[in-house]
């Protein structure tokens, strides 16, 4: 099984998503790989990403729910259809509904930690459950259903 996270095998254009884009010089570059039967993305917040001296924005937190969670749904379609990330067709998932709850403040500086749990595949419909934890502790929770992305959104 290849490593390397699933954004790295999205076409080169639908590659440019603010956060988990790989050719989004300025973007968070979320990774999403499958660690066990969860999917795992580490993020280091920068000071700009701050709400509060100490604290992270919710908006980055809601970012990186949204953007693992379209990543673990694509790392979902590649295992139900029995094939790896970077085999033809290409699997590219985008938000169809994003929920977060933020449990408690976020504390900059430390690595966030985002786990996902698929908890349904369901044709072109991937649902995630996601937990984000700083430094051991769990500050947010959500849930992404993510859809395959339509054709009308590919520029060829």
């Amino acid at each position: 099984m290849d490593a390397r996270p699933v954004q790295d095998f999205y076409p080169d254009d639908v590659a440019h998503c603010y956060g988990c884009g790989r050719l989004n010089e300025r973007g968070l570059h979320v990774q999403s790989r499958w660690d066990g039967e969860q999917t795992l993305a580490l993020l280091t917040p920068r000071p700009e990403h701050t709400a509060v001296p100490g604290y992270v924005y919710g908006g980055l937190i809601a970012s990186l729910i949204d953007c693992h969670g379209t990543g673990s749904a694509a790392l979902a379609g590649y295992r139900a259809d029995g094939r790896e990330p970077g085999s033809a067709p290409p699997l590219r998932y985008v938000t169809a509904s994003l929920k977060v709850d933020y449990l408690k403040p976020t504390p900059l500086g430390v690595p966030l930690e985002a786990r996902g749990t698929i908890r349904e595949v369901k044709g072109r419909k991937v649902v995630v459950d996601i937990t984000v934890s700083a430094a051991g502790q769990v500050t947010a929770r959500g849930e992404v259903v993510a859809v395959q992305m339509p054709e009308s959104m590919v520029r060829t």
